[in-house]
């Protein structure tokens, strides 16, 4: 093992512990000087940035190119063959495979630079069978699938990487600039659920967009330069300059698109975790619909789906309150009951950003309680709480 290679083990034992809790660690880094030529150096620094491209994918590339042709890019050090470029805090790499299935470039980054990764953003292709132009914005993961499933687009069965802090703000941001550059109402801005690969185990999201269209690029492109702030502005989505808005979003069930939960995104200013469409969340009708103990004997793996994606948006949003939105109107009654007696017993409470339901305050399950009564029931009330009607 070359020295450098040592000395990045080294720096991952004595900090692997506590990555991601704080803004600076004392990392090895490359910079490129005036001449191309990359030198390494010591410093301390702070967590870098990946965004990831791929040279097969022309949706993918695209906006990489026109990221690149804005000022303060260097060259950076090769991992494993990819290149990168290096501006501030934001490692930018260009790979020649697919975007889903190159797992691990968080921590292949870490072993081999020594650089602690603090997020990942993927660049890719968006397609939909509607053939409307979009951008679009999700998590990623498979949390629904269990071991033995074949992931489709990448990914790891049960797995579902920590959603990027940044989706959110960023989606508001994103829909500025494509209405600023007349992209709209032409092109759709919108979020997608938790889908596809591939494995990474820091904050994550992708970007995508239809692939021929150069101004959308360009979209993408100033999204990312302005949303790390690599220009001149401050950052946007900054998970640790919340302000005390600390209410975080984890949809559960619609469609692919989620349209009721972007809604709330949009409209209230939340932050996004995870967003879990139907397909997401398998459920097997026991016969029994209609009994309360029947609830119990519901199969699938949307309990797994559900936990797991819970469990990495806490991740994501230290110190955040998650709060589970329900597509109440994409369940069946017998669905519905099953997930909210599931969020009962995880702990997790239903609601939006200014609508918060307190489990153990009111009995959901019990038919004797109504929803005016719940809502007279519950102790907050009038205390800055609002009550989801269940």
């Amino acid at each position: 093992m070359t020295l450098v290679g040592l000395l990045a083990r080294v720096r991952l034992i004595d900090f692997g512990h506590c990555r991601r809790t704080a803004a600076t660690r004392f990392n090895r880094g490359y910079f490129a000087n005036y001449s191309g030529k990359s030198t390494y150096t010591t410093s301390i620094r702070e967590m870098v940035t990946l965004v990831v491209a791929t040279t097969v994918d022309p949706a993918s590339i695209g906006p990489a190119s026109a990221l690149l042709s804005m000022p303060g890019w260097q060259p950076g050090p090769s991992l494993q063959g990819i290149s990168s470029f290096v501006n501030k805090e934001v490692r930018l790499l260009k790979h020649d495979r697919s975007i889903v299935r190159e797992d691990h470039l968080d921590t292949k980054w870490e072993e081999a630079i020594g650089e602690v990764v603090n997020e990942v953003i993927f660049l890719s292709r968006h397609t939909a069978v509607s053939n409307r132009p979009a951008l679009t914005i999700h998590p990623i993961g498979v949390p629904h699938l269990q071991e033995g499933d074949v992931p489709p687009a990448g990914g790891k069965p049960g797995w579902a990487a920590p959603p990027n802090p940044r989706i959110g703000p960023w989606l508001r941001l994103l829909k500025s600039i494509a209405e600023s550059h007349n992209l709209t109402p032409e092109f759709e801005i919108t979020l997608e659920a938790t889908h596809h690969g591939p494995e990474t185990h820091s904050p994550t999201m992708q970007y995508r967009r239809i692939w021929k269209r150069q101004d959308a690029a360009q979209a993408i492109a100033l999204l990312v330069w302005e949303g790390l702030g690599l220009g001149e502005g401050t950052a946007v989505g900054d998970w640790s300059r919340n302000a005390g808005q600390n209410k975080v979003l984890l949809g559960i069930g619609g469609g692919h698109y989620v349209p009721r939960h972007m809604d709330i995104v949009l409209k209230n200013g939340v932050w996004v975790g995870h967003l879990l469409s139907g397909y997401s969340l398998p459920m097997e009708d026991p016969g029994q619909s209609n009994s309360r103990e029947g609830m119990q004997g519901v199969g699938g793996t949307w309990k797994e789906a559900i936990k797991v994606s819970f469990e990495t948006t806490k991740e994501a949003f230290p110190g955040g309150e998650v709060l589970a939105h329900l597509d109440h109107k994409s369940f069946k009654s017998w669905q519905k009951n099953a997930i909210i007696g599931f969020l009962a017993e995880q702990g997790i409470r239903i609601g939006k950003p200014a609508l918060l339901t307190l489990w153990g305050e009111v009995d959901v399950h019990s038919e004797k309680i109504g929803a005016r009564q719940v809502l007279k029931n519950a102790t907050e009330k009038g205390n800055g709480f609002e009550f989801e009607h269940i």
